[in-house]
């Protein structure tokens, strides 16, 4: 079979000159020392397969392209083959000239994806959700979009995909091993997440070492807390470009140094940069692990493990106090409360090092490369490869397109800002227990430590539930097709206890009352917290589907900065309106919010099409 014929037999229409087992099974072809094929013989060369028109149709492929999973690389240009980092085929490669012939074109494509993101009641451009800000809604785009559409790609490059069972696919590996990653990687976000509150526990160690006010030592907690919100910018483009490995090792590395000079730091100033820097560096414990944790888990499968990740980001800081009080208690000492801390940073950054790459796109690069070599094809590539990545594309993705979601998806920042005062209530405890057993039953910081412990036990009954959650969700997906609302069943049973424990805190608190009282409100906030984080995430990712990375990248911009903020204010406001009504006010704004999930579980999809520029959600798609 010389070149052309090689190429056309991929074409469905012109199969008819092949044989009938040609035609029906992945073709051959002999690659010269060029790269070229030929017909040089068998035994000179390497017979390398790739995959058919029938065999893809086989599979399921079609010439309308779905929307990319959730892990995808960011990118503004429709991609002409999504599924090469899901699908796995017989040969593990996927010619374009196939591709064209099924009707996988990059005109074919836009013109598709267009009608799956906008929906045939509001057709726009084609455009990248960023450049359609200046289109009409509902009047069609003239613009080709041509920044956003597929470029003209050589019909003789093929696609790597993971082989059918493919050892190096994650989802394939040993159900005990990504479960044990799994539970490592949360504790890597419990460890990044317990840095942040860690001084909480020891705030008066800060006082006394540099002489200065409460105010100036909490800055220590929020600083930490506003470098989480930066970091994914940095971080998010690593793991796109180089995997998620080579991101937690840079990044956990650098953490673990810069706790050094939070221990030794010779004045506060110098203790403030550097807490900013840790936080900075850290984040990616908290903006990859979730897309690790989803890399080796199918779609459907992957809620449970997620739940673990949504469980950890809020107990972490939970251990900070009840650590580190007993550690102020005990010595008096600011540095070992950071010498603690990165220990155990230490350890994390050698087990987050150790676990295999899971980032599809990044293992098939790797892939791609060895099989150029191999068959001494320079044509054998990925798509991100044959498209090429820019740096404008990466800015777009992490900074442009989370910053433009904030000001034009109503919905969107409603559902975040829910997300963000979850969180923030919970460093606002940080703050408010001290006021409240320290001040008024006079217990030291260890003691003042041991009254969030119920907040960890509320948390874990949470996290017992987000499985019951998961079996209602996949429940829902046998029997019909599932909507973003689906995903708020956790949000509606936790949305009221997390506004419960609030009331109760500000009810009991008075000295008569046995501490328990107060602590048990500790119950209620961290069985509620986590729910409604777990399935807010959800909601989001399923309401943004191709830009769920944009989405929650401006979830996790909100919500860092609430948790920076609350911490400022918490004391001065529990000492002006006492520890009653301290309380109660955001008690008041707990339970108005109470109605966010269910409103949105029954007006949500109204709402997500008259509100939002574009409905991006999953239930937009045919």
């Amino acid at each position: 079979m010389n070149r052309q014929e090689s190429i056309n037999s991929f074409n469905s229409d012109e199969t008819s000159s092949l044989s009938d087992v040609e035609s029906q099974q992945p073709q051959q072809y002999i690659p010269s020392e060029n790269g070229s094929k030929s017909n040089m013989a068998p035994n000179q060369l390497k017979l390398t397969r790739t995959e058919t028109v029938k065999s893809l149709q086989d599979m399921g492929v079609s010439s309308k392209a779905p929307v990319p999973d959730v892990n995808a690389p960011q990118s503004s240009k429709n991609k002409i083959f999504p599924e090469e980092y899901t699908l796995e085929t017989p040969t593990g490669l996927v010619p374009v000239a196939t591709l064209h012939s099924i009707g996988r074109t990059s005109t074919a494509i836009s013109r598709t994806r267009t009608r799956q993101i906008d929906g045939a009641s509001s057709p726009s451009s084609n455009e990248d959700a960023l450049e359609s800000d200046n289109n009409e809604k509902g009047k069609e785009g003239d613009s080709s979009g041509a920044n956003d559409e597929a470029p003209d790609l050589d019909p003789e490059i093929e696609f790597v995909t993971f082989v059918t069972g493919d050892p190096e696919n994650p989802h394939n590996w040993p159900g005990w091993i990504r479960w044990s990653y799994t539970v490592l990687l949360s504790i890597l976000v419990i460890c990044v997440a317990y840095g942040s509150a860690c001084i909480s526990g020891g705030l008066g160690t800060v006082e006394k070492k540099y002489h200065v006010g409460m105010e100036a030592a909490i800055l220590s907690c929020s600083l930490m807390v506003i470098g989480f919100s930066l970091g994914p910018l940095i971080w998010s483009p690593v793991s796109d470009l180089y995997g998620r490995r080579v991101a937690y090792f840079v990044s956990m590395g650098l953490y673990v140094i810069f706790n050094i000079p939070c221990a030794l730091a010779p004045n506060l100033g110098c203790l403030l940069a550097c807490r900013f820097l840790c936080g900075v560096w850290s984040s990616s414990g908290l903006c990859l692990v979730g897309g690790s944790i989803a890399d080796m888990f199918p779609s459907e499968t992957r809620g449970k493990a997620i739940a673990f990740f949504a469980f950890a980001p809020y107990v972490g800081p939970v251990v900070g106090p009840l650590v580190n009080g007993f550690i102020s208690v005990s010595t008096g000492r600011m540095d070992l409360i950071f010498w603690v801390n990165m220990a155990f940073a230490g350890v994390m950054w050698i087990i987050s090092s150790a676990i295999p790459e899971t980032y599809a796109p990044v293992i098939l690069k790797r892939k791609a490369a060895r099989l150029r070599k191999e068959t001494g094809n320079p044509k054998i590539m990925t798509e991100q490869e044959a498209q090429g990545v820019s740096m404008s594309e990466m800015m777009r993705a992490c900074l442009l397109r989370p910053l433009y979601f904030a000001v034009t998806e109503p919905v969107l920042v409603a559902t975040c800002f829910y997300v963000c005062l979850i969180y923030s209530l919970l460093y606002a405890f940080f703050f408010a227990f001290p006021v409240i057993f320290g001040e008024l039953y006079g217990y030291k910081d260890n003691l003042v430590g041991l009254m969030f412990i119920p907040i960890v036990i509320g948390a874990l009954w949470a996290l017992a539930t987000t499985f019951y959650c998961e079996n209602k969700y996949l429940k829902i997906v046998k029997e019909r097709k599932p909507t973003p609302e689906d995903r708020l069943l956790g949000a509606k049973i936790g949305a009221p206890f997390a506004a419960i424990a609030l009331w109760i805190l500000g009810a009991t608190a008075y000295k008569h009352i046995i501490w328990v009282g107060p602590a048990s409100a500790g119950l209620a906030f961290g069985f509620g917290m986590v729910l409604i984080y777990y399935s807010l995430n959800n909601y989001i990712i399923d309401c943004y589907v191709q830009y769920a990375s944009s989405a929650l990248a401006t979830k996790v911009f909100l919500r860092s900065a609430g948790g920076a903020a609350f911490p400022l204010f918490t004391i001065q406001m529990y000492h002006k309106l006492n520890l009653h009504w301290g309380s109660w006010l955001l008690a008041f704004i707990s339970t108005a919010m109470i109605a966010l999930p269910f409103a949105f579980s029954y007006w949500g999809k109204g709402l997500r099409h008259k509100l939002s520029k574009k409905d991006y959600s999953i239930d937009s798609i045919e």
